[in-house]
C-alpha cells in the first residue's frame, strides 16, 4: 500500500488512477480531478478544494475530511464508497453512485445534491439549502437526518427514513414504495403523484397535502395546519390522531381521525360512498 502523507497535490489529475493507497493529512486544490479513475483508497483528515476530486473510483473510505466550496460536483459515477465526519461546502455531490455510505455528515450548500444514486445509506446528516436532495435515487435508508431544502427525494424509490426531521415543500413527488418512520415533516404539498407510501408515528404539516396518491397509509400519524388534504387520492388507508383542518374530494380508501373541520365533496364525477371518514374521540 502506497502512503501519501501531509502532502499538497496541485494540478489537474495530480493522483489519477491512484490505487490501493493510504492518503492523510493532504491537500488537494488548484487542479480538477486529483483522485480521478482511484479506487481501495483509505482518505483521513485530508481537505479538497477544488472540482471532481472523486470521480469513476471505487472501494473507497474517507474519514473527517473536509470538500470546500470550490470542490463543487466532488463525486460523481463511484461505486462502493463510505464517508465519516465529512463536511461538505460544494453544491452538486454524488451523482449516479452506487452503495454510498454517510456517517455523521454536514452538507452547507447541498444544491443538486444526492441525485440519481443506486444503494444510499444516511445516518446522522444534517443538509441545508438542499433543494431536490436526494433526486431520483434508489434504495436509500436514512436515520436521524436534519434536513432543510425543498422538493426533497422526487421520483425516489424504495425508500426507508427513520427519525428524522424534513422541513421541505413538495416532498416526495412522483415516489414509489416509501416508508416513513417517527418523523417530523412539514412542507405544502406532500407527496404528490407518488404510490404505496407509508407513514408510521409521524407528524406532518402540509397545505394541500396527500394529494392525486395511490395506496397511501398512514399510521398512529397527527396531521397538523394541514387543508384540502387527500384530494384526487385513491386507497386511502389513515389513522389520523388529530383533528384535520380539510379534506376535498378524496377517490376512495378510509380516513379516521379525530375530527374534521371541513369535508369538501365538490366533484360529482366522483362516487363519494367509496371513501369512509370515521370521527372518533
Amino acid at each position: 500500500m502506497a502512503n501519501y502523507l501531509n502532502q499538497h497535490f496541485t494540478g489537474e489529475r495530480a493522483l489519477f488512477q491512484t490505487k490501493d493507497a493510504y492518503i492523510q493529512d493532504c491537500l488537494f486544490d488548484d487542479g480538477e480531478s486529483p483522485l480521478k479513475e482511484s479506487g481501495d483508497l483509505d482518505v483521513v483528515h485530508s481537505t479538497f478544494g477544488w472540482k471532481y476530486p472523486l470521480w469513476y473510483g471505487k472501494d473507497i473510505n474517507v474519514i473527517e475530511c473536509s470538500f470546500l466550496p470550490t470542490s463543487r460536483a466532488g463525486v460523481w459515477y463511484t461505486k462502493d464508497i463510505t464517508f465519516t465526519h465529512c463536511a461538505f461546502q460544494g453544491p452538486k455531490f454524488l451523482r449516479k453512485c452506487e452503495n454510498v455510505t454517510l456517517k455523521d455528515t454536514e452538507f452547507t450548500d447541498a444544491e443538486e445534491t444526492l441525485w440519481w444514486n443506486k444503494g444510499v445509506k444516511i445516518s446522522d446528516a444534517s443538509v441545508v439549502n438542499g433543494p431536490y436532495f436526494c433526486q431520483g435515487s434508489k434504495n436509500v435508508e436514512i436515520d436521524h437526518l436534519d434536513l432543510q431544502g425543498n422538493y426533497a427525494f422526487d421520483g425516489c424509490k424504495d425508500v426507508t427514513i427513520r427519525d428524522s426531521v424534513l422541513r421541505t415543500k413538495d416532498a416526495f413527488w412522483n415516489c414509489k414504495r416509501v416508508r416513513v418512520e417517527n418523523c417530523y415533516i412539514e412542507g405544502e404539498y406532500f407527496g404528490w403523484n407518488s404510490e404505496d407510501i407509508t407513514l408510521i408515528h409521524c407528524e406532518i404539516r402540509s397545505h394541500q397535502g396527500f394529494c392525486y396518491m395511490k395506496n397511501v397509509k398512514l399510521v398512529d400519524c397527527r396531521i397538523v395546519d394541514t387543508d384540502l388534504a387527500f384530494e384526487y387520492c385513491e386507497n386511502i388507508d389513515a389513522e389520523v390522531v388529530t383533528e384535520i383542518d380539510s379534506i376535498k374530494n378524496p377517490i376512495s380508501g378510509r380516513i379516521v381521525c379525530k375530527g374534521v373541520k371541513e369535508i369538501i365533496r365538490d366533484d360529482d364525477s366522483l362516487d363519494h360512498s367509496k371513501t369512509e371518514i370515521v370521527i372518533h374521540e
